[in-house]
């Protein structure tokens, strides 16, 4: 039988599921130093793959897919996994780190509008106020952020800031579908299966890249605490983000889901804080204060739902 969880636990694990997205984000950092970005990507859904291989067996009670369910499960891998990764990725090493904050603050905006969209979801004013609330903090925060020391290359770097700022909000874009397409995939599977199925497509894309990026690297010289580190980052990533994520969707609709991704960016800043030693500023302050006041109008109910 399915687990279908009561709307409180399951905006818990909409808000866990992007809290552990930032916190791996924000660690991944002496990762992306270690290991080339596809190969590191190889390990993540290898390592996740074999963590949840029996997560893969059909259940009894599961129909058949159809082809329509197929295609998303793609999708949602393509978008929101491999996309993803690539685009922020490579996105944030040609911009600075106050830019790209600054545009994933359209990310539950761009939620909203895709599940009105796609998913024909009524977007409610207390979800557009939340909306508008996350989009402040996450700005405020990016605003707050220093900039990046000059180094060498930083003129290179410069002008190529559009390219990466592009590839950032190509990254918005996938993220906003990923939570769409997944609203649309647990109504056919559950989430463990969801979780498996787009981690074995994910493995399967990036595999060919992973080969290549693996050819006369030295596996010797990685550190044991940056394999501890993968072994979190894979865990995180391809198995208990993914499996909360699609949780919470069981009962909440996406585009009241896309507020939590307001915990992403304050989670990362969170992680620089407590973890990497990073100041909090009183623009810190005020944006955590936005982007929580965003997820409490999203999650606590109104008087009368039908209210918009």
């Amino acid at each position: 039988m399915s687990f279908v969880p009561s709307r409180p636990v399951a905006y818990a694990c909409l808000a866990l599921s992007m809290s552990l997205v930032g916190s791996y984000v924000a660690l991944s950092k002496p990762l992306a130093a270690a290991f080339p970005v596809f190969l590191l990507a190889w390990l993540r859904f290898g390592i996740g793959g074999l963590a949840m291989a029996h997560w893969l067996r059909k259940p009894a009670n599961e129909p058949p897919m159809t082809p329509r369910t197929r295609r998303l499960l793609f999708l949602e891998s393509f978008l929101g996994n491999f996309l993803f990764s690539i685009c922020m990725l490579f996105g944030v090493s040609l911009t600075s780190a106050v830019s790209a904050g600054v545009i994933m603050a359209a990310i539950p905006a761009t939620v909203a509008l895709l599940s009105w969209l796609f998913l024909r979801e009524r977007i409610a004013g207390r979800t557009w106020a939340a909306i508008a609330l996350a989009a402040t903090g996450i700005g405020l925060l990016a605003f707050a952020q220093p900039q990046p020391q000059p180094r060498n290359g930083a003129a290179a770097a410069a002008d190529l800031a559009w390219l990466g700022n592009l590839l950032v909000f190509g990254a918005v874009l996938c993220e906003a579908a990923y939570a769409v397409i997944g609203k649309a995939l647990t109504g056919a599977l559950g989430p463990k299966r969801i979780t498996s199925l787009i981690n074995l497509w994910g493995f399967a894309l990036v595999t060919p890249f992973g080969l290549y990026a693996a050819r006369g690297f030295d596996f010797a010289a990685v550190a044991p605490s940056s394999w501890l580190l993968l072994v979190f980052y894979a865990l995180a990533a391809s198995i208990w983000t993914v499996w909360l994520w699609m949780t919470g969707l069981k009962v909440v609709p996406a585009s009241q889901a896309g507020v939590f991704t307001a915990m992403l960016p304050v989670s990362a800043a969170a992680v620089g804080v407590l973890v990497l030693g990073e100041q909090l500023g009183l623009m810190q302050v005020l944006a955590f204060a936005a982007a929580l006041a965003g997820v409490l109008l999203a999650t606590v109910r109104a008087p009368s739902p039908a209210s918009a």
